[in-house]
């Protein structure tokens, strides 16, 4: 999930001008290699449903996709690393900006 939130934000870069295709490759091989990706399994996606539930009351905007995130990350004992609004505040998360 988040390697394609990731790539189509460089597409947009390069669209933009401000990336090329040839750097895009190089930050998404650094993912791969300095990232353990993890399996959406049906536990996560399970829990996922809940969190969605719960922080579309709380969060204008929130997606299905920060929730997949965010239940990928508590089910690894992990922090998200974000500068993503939508994650402000909670206490599973490393923000920055």
């Amino acid at each position: 999930m988040v390697v394609a939130e990731v790539s189509r934000k460089l597409l947009r870069e390069i669209e933009a001008g401000n990336e090329t295709g040839r750097e895009r490759a190089q930050r998404l091989e650094f993912i791969r290699t300095s990232t353990l990706i993890v399996d959406l399994t049906f536990d996560i996606a399970a829990q996922a449903g809940e969190i969605d539930v719960k922080m579309k009351r709380e969060v204008k905007g929130w997606g299905l996709a920060d929730s997949i995130v965010l239940a990928t990350a508590r089910s690894a004992g992990a922090k998200v690393v974000t500068g993503d609004d939508h994650f402000r505040g909670l206490k599973d998360i490393a923000f920055i900006k």
